[in-house]
């Protein structure tokens, strides 16, 4: 499975789950190659994680971390992410459009405080959940202002030149089908990249070139949460 040990399997066990679903939505089928565990196992730990909410089901029936997961999350004393809820709040408002923050963890991107659009279509990005470097505005955002290539990415670098050249990103289904956002750096006064903040939602609804009508708000966001920063 490819965790550090415990000694203690079920909690292991428990634990690979996690990860997995950390990643990416996972069927029963992906959970087991994910793991290496039986399927009866992963079935069995999946759904015990479910009843305690660590675990959630998706609208495909997938494995998705659960909102439990957010709640544990938002009892670290983090400065950044106090921060940051009411900002992304205010930005959900704005916009229209469910909010995300994201900072970036070596070769992924982790989502570290979200404000979810509360009806309608819309897109969930449930805190915790990591993604890659090789996809999406946030994304861009992450490695155009990143010192070093401490990840893969495939984004030509003419891009990230004209991402921070303007200040902000957007991704037109590139991380998954008919979902559009736009991001924006979290910056330190001295220029040091701290997160990205994004909005995304239906291509239908943020169109084809949504960065000229929503980064404003997000720049302005951005500024907000570093200005809140002790």
């Amino acid at each position: 499975m490819g965790q550090p040990s415990s000694g203690i399997g079920v909690l292991d066990k428990g634990a690979a789950i996690l990860t997995a679903v950390a990643e990416a939505p996972r069927t029963l089928a992906d959970l087991v190659d994910a793991t290496g565990l039986p399927r009866a196992t992963a079935h069995r730990l999946a759904v015990a994680l479910e009843v305690h909410r660590l675990v959630a089901r998706d609208v495909d029936g997938r494995f998705v971390l659960g909102p439990r997961v957010g709640e544990l999350a938002h009892a670290l004393p983090d400065p950044l992410v106090s921060a940051a809820g009411p900002v992304l709040s205010w930005v959900r408002d704005e916009c229209g459009e469910s909010a995300q923050l994201y900072r970036r963890d070596g070769s992924q991107r982790v989502c570290i405080a979200a404000a979810e659009r509360a009806s309608g279509l819309r897109t969930t990005v449930p805190v915790g959940t990591r993604l890659t470097l090789n996809a999406g505005s946030g994304a861009q955002v992450l490695c155009a202002w990143s010192d070093g290539p401490d990840g893969a990415t495939e984004f030509p670098s003419r891009l990230l030149a004209e991402v921070r050249r303007r200040g902000w990103a957007q991704s037109i289904a590139q991380r998954e089908a008919g979902v559009a956002s736009v991001s924006a750096p979290v910056l330190t006064p001295t220029g040091t990249l701290l997160a990205a903040i994004s909005i995304s939602g239906p291509i239908e609804r943020l169109g084809r070139t949504p960065g000229p009508r929503f980064a404003p708000v997000l720049i302005a966001g951005a500024k907000r949460i570093a200005a809140a920063l002790p």
